[in-house]
């Protein structure tokens, strides 16, 4: 690829449709773990290369389950993509959180069985460090476009990712209560494990649909609820995409572009050919 894209955006297909996004070009790829949700649009934006990934396909036809999560990070990766901002819906699980709010969390926690969460294996182990998996500067920096684009951002939160695609039961959001989440949704992990293992910083602009179903005075939650919310912030988040581009750093003041630096364990001449040709664009920099 000849691409070397600033900032990339997973989220709705709606922020297909930024106003200001110049030259929009698309890129059907197929990686080594298969074809991209959808094609990846790359433009400018705010003079920078910015590219948009429907994370559900143009008609959100894929479930949370079924999303090819490396294939997305991969085909990303592909186009010189080093910073990336998940943009998802959520349920609140803290009062404080609420519908219409913005949550930047600094934490996941894995609830997910039926995912890939590694690019790794068939003859090559790498054991990355996601102690802080989100991306503190990435994070710092978009908490502060969301709060000039007039959001209300919560810094901070734990997310709690599970496997859906149906809604929690009542026991369930009670006990990720008492664990103390922070908010609850679908598509986090492995999202956020396999950026830290391409290198990519990733943040996520986590937005409040509802109070799941634990907070009885509140009608539990809908798809319609939910896109009834997302609706109304999408103008906010393009707002908030386009002040970040303008606005982002030009170096990364972080670590995650040297994750797998300690991460590798495998001795080169013990990788199988054929696993170390699919992983080239991860490992190549350091086999």
């Amino acid at each position: 690829m000849t691409e070397h894209v600033t900032l990339a955006i997973i989220g709705g297909s709606g922020l297909y449709e930024m106003p200001g996004l110049q030259d929009a070009r698309e890129y059907d790829l197929d990686t080594p773990f298969g074809k991209t949700s959808a094609p990846i649009v790359v433009g400018t934006l705010e003079g920078e290369q910015v590219a948009f990934l429907a994370r559900h396909g143009i008609e959100h036809h894929i479930t949370p389950s079924e999303v090819p999560y490396q294939a997305n990070i991969y085909g990303l990766k592909s186009l010189g993509v080093e910073r990336l901002i998940s943009i998802s819906a959520c349920g609140s699980l803290q009062e404080e959180f609420a519908p219409g709010q913005i949550v930047i969390p600094d934490q996941v926690y894995d609830h997910t069985h039926k995912r890939a969460r590694s690019f790794f294996g068939e003859g090559l182990v790498a054991h990355v460090s996601v102690a802080d998996p989100f991306c503190p500067d990435l994070s710092d920096q978009l908490e502060s476009a969301v709060r000039l684009a007039g959001g209300v951002a919560h810094r901070g939160g734990s997310f709690i990712t599970i496997e859906g695609p149906r809604f929690s039961t009542k026991a369930e959001s009670k006990t990720y209560r008492s664990w103390g989440m922070s908010i609850i949704g679908m598509t986090a992990s492995p999202e956020v494990f396999l950026a830290r293992e391409a290198e990519i910083c990733y943040a996520t602009m986590a937005h409040v649909t509802d109070y799941d179903v634990w907070q009885v005075s509140e009608a539990p939650v809908t798809v319609e609820m939910v896109i009834q919310t997302l609706k109304k912030n999408t103008l906010l988040a393009q707002e908030a995409v386009r002040i970040l581009a303008r606005s982002l750093k030009r170096e990364r003041d972080c670590e995650c572009e040297d994750a797998l630096a300690a991460a590798l364990i495998t001795r080169k001449d013990s990788i199988p050919t054929e696993t170390l040709n699919k992983l080239d664009l991860l490992v190549n920099k350091y086999l």
